[in-house]
């Protein structure tokens, strides 16, 4: 083996831990918006509200709906065929060999790209949730505060 098929072979393998990172990085963001989601429906069914805390509380869900949204999407399986399983499942044992020994920059470049799409949504999530959890807040204290 020589020093570039080992290179490709640490490029793939830095990359497919990329994509677990960002999996799991998403999968605790859904939980914690999942969570705020809940807390906020309880809270706001139950305490009587200002309309601009209704207002501002209601822009908040829709950013924090809206970056469940991002998030389930940049988890969504890739069935395309284009990268792992997928292809695979429909290759022979001696095809899956050739593929891998023969297509590994191919494999890096295109998941890769995977990465980046993932991470791009996991940012994006990020910043409206923590956009949502400040108007959140906002119409809290406009609820505790007694805004009109």
């Amino acid at each position: 083996m020589n020093a570039t098929e080992r290179g490709l072979i640490a490029a793939h393998a830095e990359v497919k831990a990329e994509i677990a990172r960002t999996d799991s990085k998403t999968a605790l963001l859904l939980a914690f918006v999942g969570a705020v989601l809940a807390g906020t429906w309880s809270v706001a069914r139950d305490v009587p509200l200002s309309l601009p805390a209704v207002v501002t509380g209601g822009a908040g869900v829709v950013l924090l709906v809206g970056a469940a949204g991002l998030l389930l999407r940049s988890v969504r399986p890739n069935l395309s065929g284009q990268h792992g399983f997928p292809l695979w499942a429909t290759l022979t044992a001696d095809q899956i060999t050739t593929a891998v020994t023969s297509d590994l920059a191919a494999d890096v470049a295109g998941l890769s790209r995977l990465a980046v799409a993932k991470f791009t949504g996991l940012r994006r999530a990020v910043d409206w949730t923590m956009t949502g959890g400040a108007l959140l807040i906002l119409a809290a204290l406009f609820t505790a505060g007694g805004a009109r």
